[in-house]
C-alpha cells in the first residue's frame, strides 16, 4: 500500500478478499489437513500471492486492457492459466496495469494512468504486461501473470530487472483475455510466467500449461556445460532500431566470459544477417491472411465504440483538444495500420525471410544449444520516449514470429541504476534449456536487485 501509489503498479485490489482466503488456508494448516509432500504436489503455491495482468480474466475484477469504453466490463469468470494457479494455492492481490489494448510497450491509458518504474519513476516500466513487471519489482507481488505477443512479457521484465518467459507457442491456454488473437495472430500470443526469482519459473509454468506440459520436457535434466551458447550483440544494424547500449553490451560480454571461463562452456559468437529486418518480420507475419483466407482482424476495430467505427484522423484532432478517450499511441498505430496492411509480395518475401532465418536459428540450436541476445537495444528509457522509438520493440517480438521458447533474465543493474538483462532463446519446445540458464544467471550473476538499494 506505501509502494503501489507510486508505481501505479496494481490497479484493482482485492486484499479483503486475500486475506479471507490466505486466513482459510491457515486454518486448514492448523488442523493438519494434509502433510507436507501432498501440499507440494496438490498445491504447489498454496498461500502464494499472485497478481494478473488486467488484460485477463480475475473473477470480479475489471477486464477492460485500458479501453474507456470497457471501463464497467467485470469479469464472471476466471482466465484458463488463472484458475489453474489458484486451484495450485495462489492467492490474487489485484489486477496490474497495461497499455491501451496491450498494444505499446509504455503502460498507460486513460482509465488507470501511467505506471512507473521503480528504480526510477520518471523511466517506463515496459508494456503490455508493465504493471505486472513493476509490481514484481517493488516486491509488491510474488509471481504475476503476463502475454506476449511481441515482447509484452519480456520487455516490462526486462525493464524491471525480473524474470520473464515467452513459452514455446500452444504449450499455454490463451484462453479468457482481451484483445484475444485470432486467425495466424494466435501463433505469436503467449501466456506465461513473470517473477522476481528464476526456481519460481518451472513450478508456474507446469501450472499455468495444465496439459500442455506433456509438450515440453521439464523434467529432463540439464548439464549446462554440454550446452552450446550462441550470442549476438545486436541485430547487425538496422536503421529502424536504437543502437544498443554499450553497457548492455558490456554485460552480455562479461556473462560471455563467465560461460568460457568458469563453466567451461562452448561459446560462439555469431552474426544472423537476416535479425536486421526483425521489424520487417513481425509487422508482416502479423497482418498474415489466416488458413481460411480472412485479413487479420484490424486494430482499429477493437476501438470501436458501441459498435461504431472510429476515424483515427478524428482521434487524433480531438486529442490535440484533450478530448479523445485514446492514448497516442493507440491513435497513431490505428492511422499507420493502413500503411501496413497485407501485402501478397510483401508477404511472399519476408515469410521466406522468415522461414529461412527460422532453419538457421533450429539447425544451429538443435536440442542442446541456446541463443544470447538483447532484450531491448536500450535501458528503460523515461515516459513517453517510445514515440520516438517505436520500432525497438522488434528485438523481442522476431522471436514470436518465429516461434521460439524465450526467457529474460536480469543481470544487475547499470551506472544510473537501472536494470540490465538479456534474451535466452531455444529450439521450439525446448523451454527447459532456457529456464535452466536462466537459474545459472541468476546464481552467477545476482538475480533481482531490490530497487532503493542502489
Amino acid at each position: 500500500m506505501d509502494v503501489n501509489p507510486l508505481i501505479n503498479g496494481i490497479v484493482k485490489y482485492r486484499f479483503e478478499e486475500a486475506k479471507k482466503e490466505a486466513h482459510a488456508v491457515d486454518m486448514k494448516l492448523l488442523e493438519n489437513w494434509e502433510d507436507d509432500a501432498t501440499l507440494e504436489k496438490k498445491w504447489p503455491f498454496l498461500g502464494v500471492p499472485l497478481t494478473v495482468k488486467e488484460a485477463f480474466q480475475l473473477q470480479g475484477m475489471p477486464n477492460s486492457s485500458g479501453l474507456v469504453n470497457r471501463r464497467n466490463v467485470i469479469s464472471k469468470t476466471d482466465a484458463t492459466v488463472v484458475a489453474l494457479l489458484k486451484e495450485a494455492g495462489a492467492i490474487p492481490l489485484g489486477i496490474t496495469n497495461c497499455s491501451e489494448l496491450c498494444m505499446w510497450y509504455e503502460s498507460s491509458n486513460k482509465i488507470y494512468g501511467r505506471s512507473n518504474n521503480p528504480y526510477d519513476l520518471q523511466h517506463i516500466v515496459g508494456g503490455s504486461s508493465g504493471g505486472e513487471g513493476c509490481t514484481l519489482a517493488a516486491a509488491c507481488s510474488v509471481i504475476g501473470v503476463g502475454s506476449d505477443i511481441g515482447g509484452s512479457i519480456r520487455m516490462p521484465a526486462f525493464f524491471n530487472g525480473i524474470f520473464g518467459h515467452k513459452p514455446s507457442p500452444g504449450v499455454v491456454s490463451n484462453q479468457g483475455q482481451f484483445p484475444m488473437a485470432k486467425g495466424v495472430q494466435e501463433l505469436f500470443l503467449c501466456t506465461g510466467p513473470m517473477c522476481r526469482y528464476a526456481e519460481d519459473l518451472v513450478p508456474m509454468l507446469r501450472v499455468m500449461a495444465g496439459p500442455g506440459i506433456k509438450k515440453l520436457k521439464l523434467d529432463e535434466k540439464v548439464n549446462l556445460k554440454d550446452l552450446k551458447f550462441y550470442w549476438m550483440e545486436h541485430d547487425g544494424g538496422s536503421l529502424l532500431m536504437s543502437r544498443v547500449d554499450q553497457e548492455l553490451i558490456m554485460a552480455q560480454k562479461k556473462v560471455v566470459a563467465h560461460l568460457e571461463t568458469v563453466l567451461g562452456a562452448s561459446v560462439q559468437h555469431v552474426k544472423l544477417k537476416q535479425m536486421k529486418y526483425s521489424f520487417q518480420l513481425w509487422i508482416t507475419m502479423m497482418s498474415a491472411k489466416g488458413h481460411d483466407g480472412k485479413e487479420a482482424v484490424k486494430f482499429v476495430d477493437l476501438l470501436n465504440s458501441h459498435g461504431k467505427p472510429i476515424s483515427p484522423l478524428w482521434e487524433l484532432i480531438k486529442w490535440c483538444l484533450g478530448l479523445s478517450v485514446h492514448t497516442i499511441p493507440v491513435i497513431g498505430l490505428a492511422l499507420m495500420e493502413e500503411k501496413f496492411k497485407y501485402d501478397t509480395e510483401k508477404y511472399k518475401k519476408f515469410k521466406a525471410m522468415k522461414e529461412s532465418l527460422l532453419k538457421e536459428l533450429v539447425e544451429m540450436l538443435g536440442d542442446d544449444g541456446v541463443f544470447l541476445y538483447p532484450s531491448h537495444p536500450t535501458v528503460a528509457p523515461k515516459h513517453h520516449v517510445p514515440l520516438t522509438r517505436p520500432y525497438n520493440f522488434a528485438y523481442t517480438g522476431v522471436f514470436n514470429a518465429l516461434g521460439l521458447p524465450v526467457t529474460q533474465c536480469p543481470l544487475g543493474l547499470n551506472t544510473k541504476g537501472l536494470p540490465l538483462g538479456i534474451q535466452v532463446v531455444a529450439g521450439p519446445f525446448n523451454d527447459h534449456l532456457t529456464l535452466a540458464v536462466a537459474q545459472y544467471l541468476e546464481k552467477s550473476f545476482g538475480g533481482w536487485v531490490c530497487p532503493g538499494k542502489f
